[in-house]
């Protein structure tokens, strides 16, 4: 019985051993190495993933006055590996400054790449840090070719000057045209304008219950300003498949995007949601987020009532 024991014993300390053995590195690919090359990054090649490192050393950063090093939360990678047809899958995370984050966005999905998600890892942390999930699929060197322009960006974005707080401006929006612009009628609130639309063309369920607007499965833009001078924040929800072109909407509009996230989970189907932000003209904006919701159901959504 003892020896028995003192086997089971050394068998499971042998296995605790193999799963903690980090996967090997294996001969690179040559498609492989000519990314690295034309990247100007550095990277490996284990478990058949081509993993290229974009860690944001040229950051100081500090969390609640906290001096971090890079790998503790901000080593940005793309990771590659062979797919079906000759194809490869791409995916990544990317750590970006705030002021980066719509630049970086737009060149990525100007080159075909798509952008699944944007948040943030931290609070309290100088500088403001946001993650962007990029994916895409195709021959490696096009993927890298795609995605070269928005890595030259890191980095390379000038910082926005500092400006001293100040009230916002409030007067008479226009939102009789704002209505017009955008095709739905909202609601005044104070100085806020907000339009509040439904997707009663998704049949969103949960437990067997009906998800509607009421429910937060909705797309709504708030103003508030002037004619000439104002400013719009709102959120969009999206099936997946309507993601890239809202996004591409947004930003040929001049809209930022500040978030790109889940609100709900284990609801058919899935819906993603996104926050944007805009200064401006009002008419500018609303026309922003109108072509934005051209992009959903392609235009069979209704407002709520």
């Amino acid at each position: 019985m003892k020896d028995q024991r003192f086997l089971t014993t050394c068998l499971a300390a042998l296995a605790s051993a193999v799963l903690t053995i980090p996967a090997s590195a294996q001969e690179m690919p040559g498609d492989y190495q000519e990314i690295l090359t034309y990247l100007g990054r550095k990277g490996d090649y284990k478990a058949n993933v081509l993993k290229v490192n974009l860690p944001r050393s040229d950051l100081r950063i500090t969390v609640d006055g906290v001096e971090t090093p890079t790998p503790f939360g901000f080593g940005g990678w793309l990771a590659m590996t062979k797919g079906d047809g000759g194809l490869n899958v791409m995916m990544g995370d990317l750590v970006l400054l705030q002021e980066e984050v719509n630049p970086v966005m737009s060149a990525l999905l100007d080159n075909g790449l798509e952008v699944t998600a944007l948040h943030n890892h931290f609070f309290y942390e100088e500088p403001r840090i946001f993650y962007m999930h990029v994916h895409g699929h195709g021959k490696a060197i096009d993927l890298a070719h795609s995605v070269k322009s928005a890595l030259d960006l890191i980095g390379k974005v000038a910082p926005r000057a500092a400006s001293a707080p100040r009230p916002a401006v409030q007067g008479n929006l226009d939102t009789t045209k704002l209505a017009q612009i955008i095709g739905y009628q909202g609601e005044q609130n104070g100085p806020v304008y907000k339009i509040t639309i439904g997707r009663d063309d998704v049949n969103l369920r949960e437990m067997g219950a009906s998800i509607n607007a009421r429910m937060g499965f909705n797309t709504w833009a708030a103003f508030v300003g002037t004619d000439e001078q104002a400013a719009i924040a709102g959120d969009v929800a999206m099936l997946e498949h309507e993601v890239t072109s809202v996004l591409k909407a947004l930003r040929k509009n001049g809209l930022e995007v500040v978030a790109i996230h889940h609100h709900m989970i284990e609801s058919r189907p899935v819906v993603i949601f996104l926050h944007y932000w805009g200064r401006g003209p009002s008419e500018r904006l609303a026309e922003g987020f109108r072509a934005a919701l051209n992009e959903l159901g392609k235009d069979s959504v209704k407002m709520e009532h």
